[in-house]
């Protein structure tokens, strides 16, 4: 990654500049153009309160109270809470259960048992709040469209001197936001640089412990407002001090090379020589048996990547990063009433954090793509989509490039329906 400017452009969001900037702003203390060259993918970040935008830190995001109002009231099931004491994590069924008349579904949190937990030391996870909570859905948003990278957000109420998790590392890039309390943190180097998803911290436990003995890169306690990135790879540790600790965990789902590489061993399916059969009676145990197809293999695999069409390799990346970052939510009630009230003086605007193309598809049809569909539509509406989509025109009537009202509506009511655009 390069540039850490919010999308926009004809095939991606038009979303305000300032939304996506500050929600970077307020977790990082340098430039996004530094962070970018001197410290994404590379080495952590401490970030204190005074010298980030935010002087109230982040309990606009989520309060102590708010994580109790989420525990207690809101019907919160697994896999959204998750506890772990003494670096293990706490079976389910022990702070769940039925939520009594109408709501006998056996997963419910049980507050009574989550206290019980809490009070005997264990770390509360509360996951997927980039999904339920919705400040945090709003920020979530903004911030992702800065990275232009899927991510989520969890946060972790530890009591006052526990510890929830033993020394590890994860396989995403994280920030860390402090809540509420003092937490002490000791980060090591990575024991495997850059670890993929399938690279968990479990399969080289001697070495992290190892590691972890060994003196820290950086042994820090953040206090209220301070902010931490880490990124995938370095371990880290991190125990509550004199009182309880909030902090919120952002895990960054970055799109490596290798991501690239399974897309285009995906694609080379279609390549014959890639799908044919061993030869009859090949001993697969003997290397000598299999070096001479090994190399014809990667002769073969070789002709075809020098042939591999980027835009091929684009698409399938298009799939898996834009399935794994929804758009705002919409209020399906209000987006109802909107289209029954549409008429040419109606006013809409695209949905914030909407990821789309808009490309070529057969002589008389334009196809707009999405996070989950495509919609075909005639291409002489490809003009007034676009005015739409990039928030060059609200007003229904003012929409270029189609003959009358009649038709602008028309064109404003299905991308309304199919929650494309939004009231304005």
């Amino acid at each position: 990654m390069t540039d850490l400017d919010p999308p926009g452009g004809p095939s991606r969001p038009a979303v305000p500049s300032a939304d996506a900037t500050t929600a970077l702003a307020r977790c990082v203390s340098v430039e996004p153009a530094k962070f970018a060259a001197a410290y994404w993918g590379h080495t952590p970040l401490l970030s204190r309160a005074a010298d980030l935008p935010d002087p109230a830190g982040f309990t606009d995001l989520l309060s102590p109270a708010d994580a109790d109002e989420l525990l207690s009231r809101r019907g919160l099931r697994t896999p959204f809470l998750r506890v772990a004491k003494d670096g293990q994590i706490v079976p389910a069924a022990r702070f769940t259960g039925g939520g009594g008349a109408g709501a006998e579904i056996g997963d419910q949190v049980l507050d009574e048992r989550v206290l019980e937990q809490y009070a005997a030391g264990a770390t509360l996870v509360l996951q997927g709040l980039h999904r339920i909570w919705p400040p945090i859905i709003d920020f979530a948003r903004d911030l992702g469209l800065a990275l232009n990278q899927p991510l989520q957000v969890n946060a972790y109420l530890t009591p006052a001197g526990s510890q929830g998790f033993a020394t590890h590392y994860d396989t995403h890039d994280v920030f860390v936001l402090q809540v509420d309390g003092r937490k002490h943190w000791r980060i090591h180097p990575p024991v495997l640089p850059d670890p993929l998803e399938k690279q968990q911290w479990g399969g080289r436990a001697d070495e992290v412990s190892a590691t972890a003995q060994g003196p820290a890169a950086l042994d820090v306690v953040l206090a209220p407002g301070d902010a931490l990135y880490l990124p995938r790879g370095w371990l880290h540790s991190a125990q509550a001090q004199e009182a309880s600790s909030l902090h919120l965990t952002v895990g960054v789902r970055a799109l490596t090379r290798y991501a690239l590489v399974e897309e285009l061993l995906a694609l080379a399916a279609e390549d014959q020589r890639l799908r044919a059969s061993l030869p009859f009676g090949t001993d697969v145990a003997d290397p000598e048996a299999i070096e001479p197809e090994l190399t014809e293999t990667v002769e073969a695999l070789r002709d075809w990547l020098l042939r591999a069409d980027p835009g091929a390799v684009a698409g399938r990346l298009r799939q898996r990063a834009w399935s794994a970052a929804r758009p705002a939510p919409i209020r399906p009630l209000a987006q109802a009433a909107a289209l029954d009230a549409l008429d040419a003086e109606s006013r809409l605007a695209p949905r914030p954090g909407l990821r789309w193309q808009l490309v070529p598809h057969g002589p008389d049809t334009v196809a707009l793509r999405l996070f989950d569909r495509t919609i075909t539509l005639p291409v002489a509406c490809e003009p007034a989509a676009r005015a739409l989509l990039t928030g060059a025109v609200t007003r229904v009537g003012d929409l270029p490039g189609l003959p009358d009202d009649a038709d602008r509506v028309t064109l404003a009511r299905r991308l309304l329906r199919e929650a494309v655009l939004v009231p304005a």
